[in-house]
This record gives C-alpha cells, structure tokens and sequence, in this order.
C-alpha cells in the first residue's frame, strides 16, 4: 500500500495542479475564446502533443529547440518532441494537411504545452495556450485583424486596461546590416538594445548604424508619438519599408479600436526569435507576466518543406494566449447555484432544475438530515417540497 505524504504529492518545478474552481474556470475560458474565435470564421484545428523531433524542430520551429523537451519513441526508436509552442503544429497543418484550402486560412486552437523551463515573469512550464492563425494574408489588414481578435478575446473574458505593444524584429537587422559586424558581435548588439543599453550600442554599432538605432530605441512609448519621432529619420529602404508598414497597422487598429492603448518598442526582440514582420505582446493593468503574444511569420517555404500555396500562402500572423496569465487578470467565474437534492428525490425534479441552470448534488443516503448535508457539501440551496429553499433561509 502507498501512502499520500507532503513528499509523494511534490510536483516538479513550474508544474501544479488546477483545482476547483480555476479548473472549470479556465475550461470555460478556453471555449469561450474559440467561441468568439468560430464567430470570426477561424475554424479550429487539434494537432498532437507530442511529434517527431525532425517535424516540430525544423524551419522556424529551430527557434523553440532550447525550450523543447524531447523522448525516445519506443516503437519507432526516433527522438520526438513535446510541443512548446502551438504555432509552429498550426503552420505545419497548413502546410502539409491543407495545402488546397483557400486562402487566408483562419485556424483557431487549445491546448496544454509543456518546455523546459520558465522564466521569472511566467515560472509556469506547462500551460494552456488558446489562439489562431491567419494563413496567406499578405496585407496589413491582416495583421491588424489579428491584433484586435486578440484584444477581442480577452475583452470578452471580462478584461480591461488593455495595452498592447507592438515591434518590428526585422527593423533592426535591416539597420544591424549597415555596420557589417561579426555574428558575435551582432548578438552582442542585439542583447545590448534588449537591455536598453545606449552606451554599449553606440559602441558596438558605429556609425552609421549606431546613431540611428539609438533614435530608434529612444522612439519607444505611445505609438502615434513614438511614429512621430521616426519621420525623417534616415534609414534602408528595407527598414523604411517596414516602418512605413507599422505605421499603417497602427493606424488601422486604431480605427478599429480606439480606446486601445497602443505602444511600440522599435527595438525589442527578446521572445519573437521566429518573427518575421509586425509583433505583439499584450498586456493587462497589475497583472504579472504578458497575457499573450503574436506577430508575423513564414508558415511553410522556410526549410519546413514546400508551400504548394505559394509564397502568398505562406506569409502568416497570428496570436496565442497564456491561460495562465489570462486567469490571473480575468474577474472571477460567477458561482452557479448549488441545489442538494436528497435521497429519494424523483429523477425528473432534478433534470428540471439542471435545465433551468442549477448544479445539482444527488444525496446518496437517506438517513442524513438533508439542511445538514447541503451545507456540508457546499450547496446554497436544499430541495423540500419540491422547491428550492436558500439555506440561510432555515
């Protein structure tokens, strides 16, 4: 016989379990956002947990390696991967599964993923993450599209003070690319403008880089004021594209969602190493940790196998949030009423009662006094005589 002590209950670290209530509050969550996600034509898709390290891993599944788990299959004696990231299944579905549906491709998902480690904001290792694709939307109407279902999203969850902050990973490269440094240096130029380190820039870049990535650091904050600060700004025609880019789906979030506080950091790269063109972190008032991510990327084409729908079909944003955090700042689940119902009680009360919204305890013995057991069991509500009597009602 086994017996249940403080040592054989212990989790490992960044692992834990979900009890009532959370549990069924963060179920509800889940459907709640595929719900409003379905509403918007994103159908939904379910990919496994666990792959083969060689399909999850490959293109710009790379970038998620370090934070990958991996097994050893026992039938096939192949590594496989546990996912820690949906995306990276989502693009492969697109890709190799649906390769003739029409495009843009709206997908929704949810599931658990598991990765090596957490970090200081989000200690959690495994979690939920519920999000969408838009696959072969070139425009920059798709990435506002997906900016604001994210901000939707948790809207409908019951959160506010919303701010969503966007970046641009590949504006820096195009500027990093004028100074033609060494690739460690280059990564060391990269973790000084993470860190916000305008003396280490300035050092490691030269000019002409190094002055025009401090104006672009220094262009951080509320993102028409931000924009603002960047007009004239001399920089490479693949960066000034880009740049004109962001200001466009500014704009339009902005005509879609007004009251949305929006921020950009022009230079942050930190989580978004398999971004390709417009990204964001979503944000609420007090609440540790980001609520959620989501930019753009390549979904096939980019080594993970041809794109039989073209480069258009390739180009692909869309967001993911983290239940977790999302838990954290949702206002807390109303409690449903709780009936006991005791022993005895006529099937047929009691399926009226669950179709009119009740949650329903059947007791199971019939010598208890049933006030007794109602409270003892959490219920507000007991059944007598056919009615469901408040329990401070005596």
């Amino acid at each position: 016989m086994v017996h249940e002590t403080s040592q054989s209950a212990l989790l490992p670290a960044g692992f834990h379990d979900l009890l009532p209530p959370d549990a069924a509050h963060e179920a509800d969550a889940v459907e709640a956002v595929i719900d409003l996600l379905a509403r918007h034509g994103y159908d939904r898709v379910k990919p496994p947990l666990v792959e083969f390290e060689e399909t999850l891993l490959s293109g710009f599944g790379a970038a998620m390696a370090p934070e990958t788990f991996r097994v050893l299959d026992p039938i096939s004696r192949h590594m496989m991967a546990v996912r820690a990231d949906m995306t990276l299944q989502i693009a492969r579905i697109a890709r190799s599964r649906l390769p003739r549906a029409p495009r843009p491709l709206r997908l929704s998902y949810a599931g658990q993923v598991l990765r090596v480690k957490g970090s200081q904001l989000r200690p959690e290792r495994q979690f939920a993450q519920v999000g969408a694709e838009l696959i072969g939307a070139p425009q920059a109407a798709g990435d506002a599209e997906v900016a604001c279902l994210a901000v939707e999203a948790l809207a409908a969850l019951g959160i506010d003070g919303l701010s969503l902050d966007l970046t641009v990973p590949p504006l820096v490269a195009g500027v990093m690319a004028e100074a033609g440094l060494s690739e460690p240096a280059a990564a060391e130029l990269r973790a000084a403008l993470d860190r916000k380190d305008s003396e280490r820039v300035s050092a490691l870049a030269g000019p002409p880089a190094g002055p025009t990535l401090l104006e672009l650091m220094a262009a951080t904050g509320p993102a028409a004021e931000a924009l603002d600060r960047t007009r004239g700004l001399a920089l490479p025609a693949e960066a000034a594209a880009i740049l004109a880019r962001l200001d466009e789906v500014v704009g339009l979030i902005a005509a879609r969602r007004p009251e949305l506080t929006v921020t950009v950091d022009l230079v942050e790269h930190r989580g978004f190493e398999y971004h390709r063109g417009i990204s964001f972190t979503l944000f609420g008032r007090e609440v540790r940790g980001e609520l959620g991510r989501g930019g753009r990327y390549v979904a096939g084409g980019d080594g993970g196998g041809p794109d039989p729908a073209g480069e258009t079909g390739s180009a692909a944003t869309g967001f993911t949030l983290y239940m977790d955090s999302v838990l954290r700042a949702a206002p807390p689940p109303r409690r449903s009423r709780r009936l006991f119902v005791p022993s005895g009680t006529e099937p047929e009360t009691a399926d009226a009662f669950r179709r009119d919204g009740w949650v329903t305890l059947a007791g199971l013995d019939a010598d208890v006094d049933p006030l007794a057991e109602a409270l003892r069991l959490g219920c507000d509500h007991v059944l007598r005589d056919g009615r469901a009597q408040p329990l401070s009602a005596g």
